[in-house]
């Protein structure tokens, strides 16, 4: 019997392990993407910067899967909603998510939601690619819309304004993430920290 409850204790004390190992990766990820948040270079030919959040989302993604890597990003979210500086250029606050780039800010769930999905169900490195282009077209659309809504434009004035300038970059963050996630995770495993 004795023998019995210290399997159980041995069980549960893992399984508490193993939720509070994922509430801080989730939280460690949450803060990468707040750091790399701010990092941003602003053009002259979009209201819209030049930012490195996506990138820090397909990461999160692919090391966290869907639901955690999409709290991660919740978290980016709420903390810059209740005004630290976490947004492009070191903004904050409920005025910059529902300004005319906020869409691109709420985009971003989706990315987290389409990667998210596809990493754990693609079953192929193929399907990864295919998720995170088209989590990056779910964003472009949500805050198009949301731009063209904004600032009075049409779709496609919108459209050239937030989306067509960063396209060539985004795809070579995608490819990044492509390339580099599944050998970040492989470190991580090694390492025990997944």
């Amino acid at each position: 019997m004795a023998n019995g409850a210290g399997t159980a204790g041995t069980g549960a004390a893992m399984e508490t392990g193993a939720r509070t190992k994922a509430m801080v990766m989730t939280a460690l990820m949450g803060a990468v993407i707040c750091v790399m948040g701010p990092l941003s270079i602003a053009i002259p030919v979009s209201p819209v910067p030049i930012s490195l959040v996506n990138l820090a989302i397909y990461f999160s993604c692919y090391i966290l899967g869907m639901k955690k890597g999409t709290i991660s990003l919740l978290l980016y979210l709420l903390i810059g909603f209740i005004g630290l500086p976490v947004f492009a250029g070191f903004t904050a606050g409920a005025g910059k998510l529902l300004g005319p780039t906020g869409g691109y800010l709420v985009g971003y769930i989706f990315i987290a939601l389409v990667c998210g999905w596809f990493f754990e169900h693609g079953h192929s490195r193929w399907m990864e690619l295919v998720g995170m282009i088209l989590g990056t077209l779910c964003c472009y659309l949500f805050g198009t819309l949301w731009l063209a809504h904004q600032a009075g434009l049409d779709f496609s004035a919108a459209l050239a304004a937030g989306v067509i300038p960063f396209i060539p970059g985004d795809l070579a963050k995608i490819l990044i993430a492509w390339i580099l996630a599944p050998v970040l995770v492989k470190r991580l495993r090694a390492a025990g920290v997944l």
